[in-house]
């Protein structure tokens, strides 16, 4: 139940609604043309022929497709900034980045650790302080746009582990595509909804007529059906909703305890809201709209219109073996844990629970076969907290945030840096110059591995800055790392992965959507990605062509493939490529990682330029960083 086969449902999932939604639009147009013409068509008495009703029908078909189309396009094109939209729709409130309340500070590290351990950036993070029920929800176009959003019951009620399953489960839903279908379903509800509001309008004007000579009778005929149609398509599409979204809620679960490598977190969560009185439940108005996207249920509903499956299910599918009566014996446990005194959540830089040791130039020993079953959070974690306090702060607030990105695109080379001081104040002035070299001193202290997991905090801060500051940063990056002529891996992975998510970020409805073709059509660009990677992590090149081989035995089985070394200007065919493999199918796409895992492992030995690449690969690609190589 992996990110790949999921993200295949769901293109599944959403072939199926745009079947069902059109079967719903065409019953609708039949109806209301069938109204149109018992009420305004010219019928024929006994021997007369009546004039033709095909004009009258015509335009009533194309009214109600327009009404209908129309609708659901402005509700989607209101919802075109992406989840901060959805998130501001339901009165969320961001969390501030520097905020020192211990439980929105846990709350943010554990978005931070989850985005790290995944390889995508850090989302923007909301809470809806007025919710006491226990409920979350992911929303966007694209990880480069994402939001997530918790209630204040997440915060009152919920252990670290269980905060962590419940932001892992959303993150699936983000790794897996679903947030643009959820955003697709909240303007297609809108759309039909609306034939009942025009309805409404449509009584009160024929309610002026003074008599049926007037129309008066006519009008109110085609008001009531619009109301009834209205109502009567909204009940199906709601089906829709419930089903579409109740086959998703059942995966999202499996993929985050795939994803935290344990099931206490999200199962605790689900019993805490089997026991609490407010349950899942939300109080804002439009609470509906969101109901498909939600961690739990907005409320009590028919089995038919609810967006999840039943509680119990939902947990004995993680624990098969609980019983409802063990709800009552920890409904006891947590009173009285409420009763004893309340401790505040130590959530300091160096609180999240994996000692700040040493790190290795590695990604988690699962990438190579070996450590514990949580390793990429146990990871995620001490990267995390490996970051000097000064560059975490930095990386919180727009303008610091754009100096620590230029900070570490400079070279270590003393006879590089007057020139790349250069290139940065003729770029944003001396002033940012001065920020950038204040910088250089902290940048020292930080883990290699740590350089692109520092990005991902910062990235937040960096969609704030005008789209002009944003591609200056991006040009001024470009002429950093090829000050000297040359470009190394590390540093173009740092302008690569900033461009693309940026870029994404600034038009969140152009990001791609899953492609059609197989890894044999893209043969060229599987080829010539697998040989920069292993190239990357070998310093001869008999080991590269051992790793490239590993790769191609597992992409391409049974062909013989001659080895060619990376040409010396890589860059652009690499981007090339990596633009070709994105329109890859899913299935292709899981592959094509299976076979740079290979490579990678292939000599047992994750350098940082492998992990770095890696990263940067699958954010071209749009999936997550592998937990596991042999997965």
């Amino acid at each position: 139940m992996d990110f790949f086969a999921q993200q295949a449902r769901v293109r599944g999932s959403s072939r199926r609604l745009v079947a069902l939604f059109v079967l719903a639009v065409v019953a609708i147009v039949l109806v209301i043309d069938a109204v149109v013409w018992l009420s305004l068509g010219q019928h024929a008495a006994a021997g007369e022929t009546a004039r033709s009703n095909l004009p009258l029908l015509l335009g009533s078909t194309l009214l109600v497709l327009a009404g209908i189309g129309g609708s659901s396009l402005f509700r989607i094109m209101s919802l075109a900034s992406g989840g901060k939209a959805v998130a501001e729709g339901v009165g969320a409130v961001p969390v501030p980045p520097d905020t020192r309340d211990p439980a929105l500070r846990r709350l943010r590290n554990v978005i931070e650790e989850v985005a790290i351990a995944a390889g995508v950036p850090v989302p923007d993070i909301y809470l809806m302080a007025d919710e006491p029920g226990i409920n979350a929800f992911a929303a966007g176009y694209s990880a480069s746009d994402a939001a997530i959003c918790v209630t204040q019951g997440c915060l009152d009620h919920l252990s670290r582990d269980e905060l962590q399953g419940v932001i892992a489960h959303e993150f699936s839903h983000v790794l897996n595509g679903d947030m643009r279908l959820n955003i697709r379903l909240m303007g297609l509800l809108f759309g039909i909804m609306v034939l009942a509001i025009v309805g409404r309008q449509v009584i009160w004007f024929g309610s002026g007529r003074s008599n049926r000579r007037d129309g008066g009778g006519q009008v109110w005929m085609i008001g009531l059906a619009l109301i009834a149609v209205g109502y009567i398509g909204y009940f199906f599409a709601r089906l829709i909703q419930a089903a579409v979204a109740r086959s998703r809620e059942s995966l999202a679960d499996a993929s985050a305890v795939q994803f935290t490598r344990q099931t206490d977190g999200i199962a605790g969560a689900l019993k805490k809201i089997a026991i609490l009185n407010a349950g899942s439940g939300l109080q804002v108005a439009n609470r509906h709209e969101v109901a498909h996207m939600l961690f739990g249920e907005v409320g009590s509903f028919n089995a038919l219109f609810a967006t999840h499956p039943p509680l119990m299910q939902r947990i004995r599918a993680l624990e098969p073996g609980f019983r409802e009566q063990q709800l009552a014996q920890l409904a006891a446990s947590m009173a009285d844990a409420a009763r004893a005194p309340a401790a505040a959540p130590d959530e300091s830089p160096r609180a999240a629970g994996v000692p700040a040791a040493v790190l290795p130039p590695l990604l988690p020993a699962a990438m190579v076969g070996g450590g514990s079953a949580n390793a990429p959070f146990q990871h995620a974690a001490a990267l995390h907290q490996a970051m000097p306090p000064a560059l975490g702060e930095a990386a919180q607030q727009p303008e610091s945030a754009l100096a620590l990105m230029l900070a570490l695109a400079l070279s270590l080379q003393d006879a590089l840096q007057p020139a790349q001081r250069h290139i940065v104040a003729d770029a944003f002035g001396d002033d940012v110059q001065q920020a950038v070299q204040a910088l250089v001193g902290e940048l020292a202290e930080l883990p290699p591995i740590a350089r692109l997991p520092l990005t991902a905090l910062a990235f937040p801060a960096l969609k704030q800055l005008s789209a002009g500051r944003q591609q200056t940063l991006l040009g001024a990056l470009d002429a950093l790392v090829t000050v000297d002529g040359r470009v190394d891996i590390n540093e173009y992975c740092l302008a690569r992965l900033l461009r693309v998510q940026l870029l994404e970020a600034r038009q969140p409805r152009s990001a791609p959507i899953d492609g059609l073709k197989k890894l044999p059509a893209c043969r060229a660009s599987v080829i010539l990605v697998c040989t920069i990677v292993a190239a990357a992590g070998c310093s001869d090149e008999a080991g590269a062509r051992r790793a490239w081989l590993a790769a191609m035995q597992q992409a391409f089985p049974g062909e013989a493939i001659a080895w060619v070394p990376p040409p010396r200007a890589w860059q652009r065919p690499f981007e090339t490529a990596l633009d070709e493999l994105d329109g890859l199918m899913p299935v292709a796409k899981e592959l094509l990682v299976q076979c740079l895992a290979s490579a990678i492992r292939a000599d047992g030995v994750v350098s940082v330029e492998e992990a770095e690449l890696l990263r940067v690969i699958c954010a071209s690609l749009h999936c997550p960083v592998p937990a596991q190589a042999a997965a």
